[in-house]
């Protein structure tokens, strides 16, 4: 368990945690979202706010088995009812550590952000690769704008007009 929250300790440092119910609220409805884990102990009434969190975000949450202290601890806070992963990588990081420690109630989200964080990473790599072709080609980014070709036989006269 220390392992996973490491993983969330890091994922604050980072700048890619938002604890508590409105940073949460915020980054769901931003879509900025991409793993909101709920402590064992939060209130049914929290529990029904996630939910709506993770609709309007289109994220997954989950139930993590330490209660609000242990998750404030990690997330620098006092008590910590609800946190937020912002990062797809260090999502799918945490839910896999989850899933190792107890496969029936994780595993299925741990799928899924594995292959949510596989599908960001492909994008990020066929942008940088786009990029750096733009750069080898010298346009730096710049739209095409196709000039106008000389047709056989047009004169530099009738190419003006």
């Amino acid at each position: 368990m220390d392992k996973i929250l490491h993983l969330v300790g890091l994922a604050k440092r980072a700048g890619r945690l938002e604890a508590g119910e409105e940073p949460v609220g915020a980054a769901c409805r931003a879509r900025a979202c991409r793993l909101i884990l709920v402590a064992r102990d939060a209130a049914d009434n929290s529990i029904r706010r996630v939910r709506h969190f993770a609709d309007a975000g289109q994220c997954l949450w989950i139930r993590v088995p330490w209660d609000k202290a242990e998750l404030g601890a990690a997330a620098g806070r006092p008590v910590c009812a609800m946190a937020a992963v912002t990062d797809a990588g260090l999502a799918a990081a945490i839910a896999e550590q989850l899933a190792r420690e107890s496969p029936e109630s994780y595993g299925e989200a741990a799928g899924q952000l594995a292959a949510k964080a596989e599908r960001i990473n492909q994008r990020r790599r066929e942008k940088q690769k786009h990029e750096n072709k733009l750069r080898r080609q010298g346009r730096s980014g710049k739209p095409y704008i196709p000039t106008r070709i000389k047709r056989r036989g047009e004169t530099q006269s009738e190419k003006q007009s």
